[in-house]
């Protein structure tokens, strides 16, 4: 993969800089410059098993990501592992019963971003530490030290923090109520956390996964798990991105504004859908948006992001309701099916003022 090359040409850019500079060469360019210059968005998979044994949940966001043209990324880590049935970019910082306190205390991450140099941080790290019955405050301070040191290595890191998923293994009666104490604290610390530059995005994995029906054993995904996190990872993932090529629109409508609605990802009784508003006019900017979808029978909404729904009204958010001519931008959703899995096809109509 691309990312076991990327260290040595650092280092090799670094190389050469220090001898630009010692010859008084003008104009010598940084090797972070150039490094930065070049290259697709770095993105770190950081965790435990739940991450990287085998975390085939990686391996279905990197389809969903390649199919919807984000194509110039770059999964990055020190660990590889090819299990999944998708091919995938399998790179990743997944290390198997490991403590995000642990690695927090024994100063483990520095290592692993000196020798990858992510842009963006996916954190799914805590499970073993709920089971270890490690308080809420000592994880948070945990996940601050490791936030910390990621913007020591990227001044801009992004980082995508998950509500863990549901623990629920046989051995352990506490771990199911202590993972939700500890996931209804984590949006309050992102809160705290996150700055301008680099943003703390809290994404929820734990509302609609069962560990009944989406583990093996109580606490690692099986495949219908994979898909449901991968839905959660792909909204939050993709705002991050500038997609390699455009989301084909619908033709513009008369009000104002287009709705193009796609199928991000499907599973047995639900499926997650995007939809892109665009600003149809040539010179007059949007202040508020709605669009209706029509939605399959048997379907309805289970959650949408970047939107408030009414019914199967979905608003603009507030924030992204000031939209330029020619502007865009989206809202996600999860919907429930009584269909079996397959590709559903709403509709969506938009109306601007």
């Amino acid at each position: 993969m691309r990312s076991r090359h990327r260290p040595r040409l650092a280092a090799f850019l670094a190389a050469l800089f220090v001898l630009a500079a010692g010859s008084g060469l003008v104009g010598a360019p940084s090797a972070t410059a150039a490094a930065d210059s070049a290259g697709p968005v770095r993105i770190m998979p950081l965790g435990d098993s739940i991450t990287g044994s085998p975390g085939c949940w990686r391996s279905v966001l990197w389809d969903q990501l390649q199919n919807a043209g984000y194509t110039d990324i770059d999964f990055v880590g020190t660990l590889n592992a090819q299990s999944c049935a998708l091919t995938h970019d399998a790179d990743n910082e997944g290390h198997g019963g490991f403590l995000a306190t642990a690695t927090a205390d024994q100063n483990l991450l520095p290592g692993w971003l000196a020798a990858t140099a992510p842009d963006i941080v996916v954190m799914h790290f805590g499970t073993n530490d709920v089971w270890s019955s490690i308080a809420p405050d000592t994880l948070l301070a945990a996940y601050t030290k490791l936030v910390g040191q990621m913007r020591a290595a990227n001044p801009a890191m992004k980082v995508l923090v998950a509500q863990i998923i549901p623990v629920n293994p046989s051995s352990c009666a506490e771990c199911a109520t202590r993972t939700v104490a500890f996931n209804e604290r984590v949006p309050a610390w992102a809160r705290g956390i996150t700055t301008a530059q680099s943003p703390v995005t809290v994404v929820d994995q734990w509302t609609g996964f069962d560990t009944a029906t989406d583990t093996y054993d109580g606490v690692h995904p099986n495949a219908s798990g994979d898909a449901k996190m991968a839905a959660r990872w792909y909204p939050a993932l993709s705002a991050l991105l500038t997609p390699g090529g455009p989301v084909d629109p619908e033709e513009p409508g008369s009000e104002g504004c287009s709705a193009a609605f796609r199928t991000v990802s499907a599973w047995q009784g639900g499926y997650q859908g995007e939809v892109t508003v665009t600003n149809t006019s040539a010179t007059k900017p949007t202040s508020s948006w709605a669009v209706t979808l029509g939605l399959p029978a048997g379907s309805r909404l289970t959650q949408v992001w970047n939107g408030a729904p009414t019914g199967t009204t979905v608003r603009d958010a507030g924030w992204n309701g000031t939209l330029t001519a020619g502007a865009s931008t989206t809202f996600g959703f999860l919907a429930s099916t009584s269909e079996a899995a397959g590709t559903p096809a709403p509709t969506a109509s938009c109306a601007a003022s």
